[in-house]
């Protein structure tokens, strides 16, 4: 059975993942409001390619202007930002770990008053807290928006990041496109499971058709969000048919890999999307993972890797004490001076202050 600390080989290209760790993507806040990348966010990301992570994703960076979803996001739709993701991509190599850009758009959670502009989505759509609803995307809309996927995705590789992932999930736009809820189109786009997925796999085609075979391609979903129409059965079945897809592997968010699914099956998470894929497809399970023990499990129950976000950011060297198999970190609060060297900003700090009992 692998360890935490062993390294990985992604199978379809070959490329050594230095151990089983991966940074996952992390709102921070710390982006400049044309998208570019702060100081602060380079050094936040270099700090953990340093401290040993394998694979490290970038916060959720936008593929257009008018689809950020809040303040301080970072970008990867302007030529403009390249300084900046050349810099980020060059630190990350440089401490002997694997980059990734996440790679998405806010659709419904894209507001207004950020953007200038009515959010837009697979169908009209509301949720709490939004003002109004969405406006539907035309049909050559959602083709540019698979334009700009790609276009977004050949920046990154021009910047020298190893590759991207594609955000399906935590309810932003291919996510809503996947769910039945939120995707009640009648077009070639929705509809059925297979209209309804083919927003993302159109972009997996038009994203491998920019960019070089070694280019790496990471797909993040989340298996269930009920509200949207985003079901396990379909969450399964849209595995099995990314495992035949010409992508790298795929991330489950399961915001708690620990917790029982509330169905008559006894496997967890984890477990059933390891036994949905064939052997050798990457899979990377996320959520409240802390200890080394927790990575075991992880690992234990069929994953290849094993996503972490807010250990890594009280922990920037996480992944070196994983051979240590009773290493079970300082937990939060953590105190502002703690973060702060932990290489988090004041602005990111203050983002963490919304997580309850997270900053002292």
């Amino acid at each position: 059975m692998a360890a935490p600390s062993d390294a990985f080989v992604l199978p379809r290209t070959g490329r050594t993942v230095r151990n089983r760790s991966v940074l996952a993507a992390m709102t921070n806040k710390q982006s400049h409001e044309d998208g570019t990348l702060s100081d602060e966010e380079i050094r936040w990301l270099t700090l953990r390619a340093q401290g040993g992570f394998g694979i490290i994703t970038t916060a959720a960076a936008n593929v257009t202007e008018k689809g950020r979803g809040w303040e301080g996001e970072m970008g990867v739709w302007g030529d403009h930002q390249l300084p900046g993701l050349t810099k980020m991509a060059t630190g990350i190599r440089q401490h002997g770990a694997l980059s990734l850009v996440q790679i998405f758009h806010g659709g419904m959670r894209a507001p207004e008053a950020i953007n200038g502009v009515q959010p837009v989505s697979a169908s009209v759509n509301t949720e709490a807290g939004m003002e109004g609803s969405t406006r539907a995307l035309s049909g050559p809309e959602v083709s540019k928006l698979v334009e700009d996927f790609a276009d977004a995705a050949r920046r990154c590789h021009v910047a020298g990041f190893d590759g991207v992932e594609l955000h399906g999930a935590h309810s932003y736009l291919i996510c809503q496109f996947l769910g039945q809820q939120t995707n009640r189109r009648e077009d070639e786009w929705g509809g059925s499971y297979r209209a309804r997925i083919g927003f993302l796999f159109a972009i997996i085609e038009a994203v491998r058709a920019c960019t070089p075979p070694e280019f790496l391609l990471f797909v993040r979903i989340s298996p269930l969000i009920e509200k949207m129409g985003i079901h396990l059965d379909e969450s399964l079945r849209l595995a099995e048919d990314l495992a035949r897809a010409e992508i790298d592997g795929l991330h489950i968010s399961c915001w708690d890999v620990f917790q029982d699914v509330e169905d008559e099956d006894e496997r967890l998470m984890t477990k059933r999307f390891a036994d949905a894929v064939p052997n050798g497809f990457p899979l990377i399970s996320t959520g409240a993972v802390w200890s080394a023990n927790d990575a075991q499990f992880v690992l234990d129950e069929g994953a290849d890797l094993v996503g972490v976000g807010r250990v890594a950011i009280g922990h920037p060297d996480w992944p070196v004490h994983l051979a240590n198999g009773a290493y079970d970190p300082q937990r939060p609060p953590f105190s502002a001076e703690h973060l702060a060297d932990a290489g988090l900003s004041p602005v990111f700090i203050d983002y963490m202050r919304r997580w309850k009992n997270f900053v002292e």
